[in-house]
């Protein structure tokens, strides 16, 4: 199998599962981590973490290794929003007037 089938059949799996990062910030559960929550989330499933739901407000990824990765750079970029929220700076945009 040539490096495009790999690559296509690891992104077709990958959006199978789900991306932790996203489903974490859409939960948006009171008290649930926010800097780098998709990343601690597939770490938490990796390492048998039982309760996903209760902690972080959603539901792991079928595939948390493979996730990982790609939820540890999308929480990168999201990481000045994350810091934001955390010092509870709210970050609010106004149309014109």
């Amino acid at each position: 199998m040539s490096k495009l089938g790999v690559g296509l059949v690891l992104l077709a799996l990958l959006l199978s599962s789900g991306c932790a990062s996203v489903r974490t910030l859409h939960a948006a559960q009171a008290g649930a981590p926010v800097i780098y929550s998709g990343a601690r989330l597939d770490w938490y499933s990796l390492q048998g973490g039982c309760y996903p739901v209760q902690r972080f407000g959603a539901q792991a990824p079928q595939y948390p290794g493979l996730d990982l990765p790609f939820s540890a750079v999308l929480d990168t970029l999201l990481l000045p929003w994350a810091l934001a929220v955390e010092l509870g700076i709210g970050l609010t945009v106004q149309g014109g007037r």
